[in-house]
């Protein structure tokens, strides 16, 4: 009998999310009957994308992917409050959905944050919740200075808490997080690891043309594509360009994407007068992929908060996918794999002369030798990350649970 499955996420296609349409496509050719519960997109910047009118529910179906998308509060500025409500209304509104109007599903996948929403409906529906952290809550909104109130982020970690203990399974992203999960109370045997993977299809084949700010062939460019936000901390990278720029001009840093840093940033780049500097807008993933193709060497970077230790940026799959060497801004578990694949160079976060210095170095190699090392990565990631990979140890947990009739 064909399984039914839920993606429960509030960010989705055509929102930059780690688990979206591709792992949604792969479980349809594997004989699973899929829905995707999500909200109309919004994210990073806040604002409804175009094509997009908030309704009560719109229905989109795709290669045999039924999506449900859902109204929220959309805002995703540097406000707690207006993050909460943006929280708290898709929560809501999945509740309302989930409970008296989506079909039976044997098994719900839960990108969080609407892990509550999950649970209760879990509950009600007798539905098997396997919770998919990406993000370690409250912890990474401490990290990144977006709550900082200790009552708010003492309850916040209780539901979490709460959420850990009534869903059935756990998975995380890195051994860092499995570790924490451990730490807070977690059974070991409830939590497995799968890693991120990335769309390798789309990326592989990428389409449109570079811009014509990008640097040139002659030039050496370092790529940072992304959400640019506190978490990222990328002022201390712009301090490394203007180090790097007195030795090595024609190394260029290229930032493509956005987020509620990026107005900052750029003013920080012009108060330095700093040549080496491009910013990008976002573009469709499809895009995407010709530029990380043309960049030599692309960039990794996280706050200095021993939190980020522990992630696995969703980022590094997609660089490691394309078959180049990386500049790792991240200590632990990030490093760790460039240390193992060996795949590029680890830099200390918000270190502008180790980031200075590790972008020199990289430029100084041959290109030889940044060609084994994008080989390395890549190997790396067919082997550990892939979607052929990750979504069979899902699809181990689909079938192994004892479903709720």
């Amino acid at each position: 009998m064909t399984k039914r499955i839920i993606l429960l996420t509030q960010w989705f296609e055509p929102e930059p999310t780690p688990r979206g349409m591709v792992f949604a496509k792969e479980l349809v050719r594997r004989g699973y009957e899929v829905e995707v519960i999500t909200a109309f997109p919004n994210h990073p910047g806040g604002k409804l994308y175009p094509g997009y009118k908030m309704k009560i529910l719109q229905r989109e179906y795709t290669d045999g992917v039924e999506v449900t998308r859902l109204p929220l509060y959309t805002s995703h500025d540097e406000s707690a409050l207006k993050r909460i409500l943006s929280f708290g209304s898709f929560a809501l509104s999945t509740i309302v959905y989930g409970l008296f109007f989506a079909k039976k599903a044997d098994a719900m996948h839960v990108y969080h944050p609407p892990g509550f929403a999950a649970v209760i409906i879990g509950f009600f529906r007798r539905i098997y919740v396997i919770y998919d952290v990406q993000d370690m809550w409250p912890d990474n909104l401490r990290a990144t200075g977006m709550i900082s109130n200790h009552a708010i982020l003492k309850f916040i970690g209780k539901i979490c808490q709460w959420v850990y203990k009534h869903v059935d399974k756990i998975t995380v992203i890195s051994p860092g997080f499995k570790q924490i999960l451990i730490d807070r109370g977690v059974p070991a045997e409830k939590i497995e690891i799968i890693y991120n993977w990335c769309d390798e299809k789309v990326l592989n084949s990428p389409i449109g043309s570079l811009p014509e700010n990008f640097p040139s062939a002659d030039e050496f460019t370092i790529l940072f594509a992304g959400t640019m936000g506190k978490a990222q901390a990328l002022s201390e990278v712009i301090a490394a360009a203007a180090i790097v720029e007195q030795d090595r001009p024609k190394v260029k840093f290229v930032f493509l994407g956005g987020g509620v840093e990026v107005e900052k940033l750029n003013l920080l780049a012009d108060d330095k007068r700093l040549n080496n500097i491009i910013f990008l807008p976002k573009v469709p993933i499809e895009e995407v992929g010709l530029m990380l193709q043309n960049a030599d060497v692309l960039l990794v970077h996280l706050k200095d908060d021993i939190l980020f230790q522990y992630y696995l940026p969703s980022k590094v799959q997609a660089y490691l996918a394309m078959g180049k060497p990386l500049l790792m801004g991240v200590l632990g578990d990030a490093a760790a794999v460039i240390e193992e694949a060996q795949c590029g160079i680890v830099a200390l976060p918000e270190n502008a002369k180790s980031i200075a210095d590790a972008a020199i170095s990289l430029a100084t190699v041959s290109q030889d030798k940044l060609q084994e090392m994008g080989q390395n990565g890549k190997d790396f990631y067919i082997r550990e990350m892939s979607i052929q990979v990750g979504v069979t140890k899902f699809c181990n947990l689909f079938e192994s649970i004892k479903y709720k009739n």
